[in-house]
C-alpha cells in the first residue's frame, strides 16, 4: 500500500483502476483512457494531482535564495502571482528535479514539485536554505486538481462564485490565492485550463460538484499521452540526475544571463556549451506499424545511437509519437527504431506534436 491523496476514496468508489505511481496509489483511468484523452481535448477533463508537494519557501530573502537554487531566474517574477517554469540542478548540472515557482510577495514564493522526487526536493531546498534565512514550509494540509481543456476554465468559473470573473482574467502563467483556492492557469496537458490548490478536507465535495457539471474524470494513463503530445517532458524518463537541461530539450529554461548569478549548477552546464553539448532531444513520429517506448534504440543513420525517453500511441493524432535522446549531429530526418528486434522507420520532427485540439505536425 502506498501512499493515498484526499481522493482516495473517491477514485475507488468510483471504479478507477488505481496503480502505485512514484509510491502514491493513483488512478491510472476510470474506464476507456482514449476517452478521457479525448474529454480533455475536445471539451474538459480533471486530475488528482495531490500527490504533488506544494511548498512555500518564506523569508525576506526568498527571492535571492531561489536565484542560487534554481535554474532559470526569478528575476523576471515581477508581478504577484506570476509563474516560472524551472529546473533544479544539481553541482553537474544533472536535474534534481523540474518544477513551477510562483511569486507572491517578496517574502513569499511557493513551489510545486514532482511527487516521486518530493521528499529528495525538500531536503535539497532545506539544505540550502540556511544561508539565506528561508523557511521551506510543506503545504501537506492542501490537495490540488488540474481541470484541463477548451471548456474548462468556464466549467470552474461557473463553481466558484464572486471568485468567477477574478478567475477568469488570469493570465497564462498566473495564479492567485482566491480563498479557499488558490487558483493557476497553469497544466500539464497542451490545453487551457486551471491548477486547483484547496484544503485537503475540501477536495473530494469539489471534485463530486466537478462531476455534476460534466468535467470527465481522468487518470494517469491520459495525463501521459496528452502531456508527450503537448512535447513536455516526464521526469524520471525524459531527464533526471544524469542528464542536463541542455541535453532534454529544456536550454531555454537556463538563464544564463546576468553573468553574475552563480546559481547550482551554473559551471558544469557552462564548460558543457563550450566543449559541445553531446546529445539533445527530439521528437519522433513511427512511419511504420508498431508502438514506440522508453528505452527503445535509435540508430540515426552514419551518426550513431540514441534512445527512446518516452513513447505512446497518440490518440489524437492516431499514430505512435515519443522523445528520443541523440547525438548533437543528427541532422537528418529519418531514424530507425529497435522495436523487438526489428528495425521500424521513423521521422525526426519539432515537438509539440499537438496544442490546443491541433495536430502540428
Amino acid at each position: 500500500m502506498g501512499f493515498k491523496t484526499p481522493l482516495y476514496e473517491t477514485h475507488v468508489a468510483a471504479g478507477a483502476r488505481m496503480v502505485d505511481f512514484g509510491g502514491w496509489d493513483m488512478p491510472v483511468n476510470y474506464g476507456s483512457q482514449i476517452d478521457e484523452h479525448h474529454a480533455v481535448r475536445s471539451d474538459a477533463g480533471m486530475f488528482d494531482v495531490s500527490h504533488m508537494l506544494i511548498a512555500d519557501v518564506i523569508g525576506p530573502r526568498a527571492r535571492d535564495y531561489l536565484r542560487h537554487v534554481l535554474a532559470n531566474d526569478v528575476a523576471k517574477l515581477a508581478e504577484p502571482g506570476k509563474a516560472l517554469y524551472s529546473c533544479m540542478l544539481n553541482e553537474a548540472g544533472g536535474v534534481i528535479d523540474d518544477l513551477i515557482v510562483y511569486f507572491l510577495d517578496d517574502a513569499w514564493f511557493r513551489v510545486v514539485v514532482n511527487a516521486g522526487t518530493r521528499e529528495k526536493d525538500i531536503a535539497w531546498l532545506k539544505r540550502h536554505a540556511s544561508a539565506f534565512q528561508v523557511e521551506i514550509r510543506p503545504r501537506s494540509d492542501l490537495a490540488m486538481i488540474a481541470v484541463q481543456g477548451p471548456n474548462a476554465r468556464r466549467k470552474v468559473a461557473s463553481l466558484i462564485g464572486d471568485h468567477a470573473d477574478q478567475a477568469l482574467a488570469l493570465g497564462a502563467f498566473f495564479g492567485r490565492e482566491l480563498a479557499p483556492y488558490f487558483i493557476s492557469r497553469t497544466g500539464y496537458t497542451g490545453e487551457d485550463g486551471f491548477e486547483i490548490v484547496l484544503p485537503s478536507d475540501d477536495a473530494p465535495a469539489f471534485w463530486q460538484q466537478l462531476r455534476s457539471i460534466g468535467v470527465a474524470q481522468c487518470g494517469l494513463g491520459a495525463r501521459d499521452t496528452l502531456r508527450l503530445e503537448a512535447g513536455m517532458n516526464l521526469y524520471g524518463n525524459d531527464m533526471d540526475e544524469s542528464v542536463t537541461p541542455l541535453e532534454s530539450g529544456l536550454s531555454w529554461t537556463v538563464a544564463f544571463d546576468p553573468q553574475d548569478r552563480m546559481f547550482l549548477g551554473r559551471n558544469a552546464l557552462e564548460a558543457m556549451r563550450a566543449q559541445g553539448v553531446p546529445r539533445k532531444l527530439v521528437g519522433l513520429v513511427l512511419e511504420d506499424r508498431g508502438v514506440l517506448r522508453s528505452h527503445q534504440r535509435v540508430i540515426v543513420p552514419a551518426i550513431g545511437e540514441g534512445e527512446l525517453t518516452s513513447g505512446t500511441f497518440s490518440p489524437t493524432l492516431e499514430r505512435s509519437i515519443g522523445f528520443a535522446r541523440v547525438p548533437k549531429a543528427t541532422t537528418g530526418a529519418d531514424v530507425q527504431v529497435d522495436i523487438r528486434g526489428k528495425l521500424l522507420n521513423a521521422r525526426v520532427v519539432k515537438y509539440p506534436f499537438v496544442r490546443n485540439g491541433k495536430a502540428l505536425i
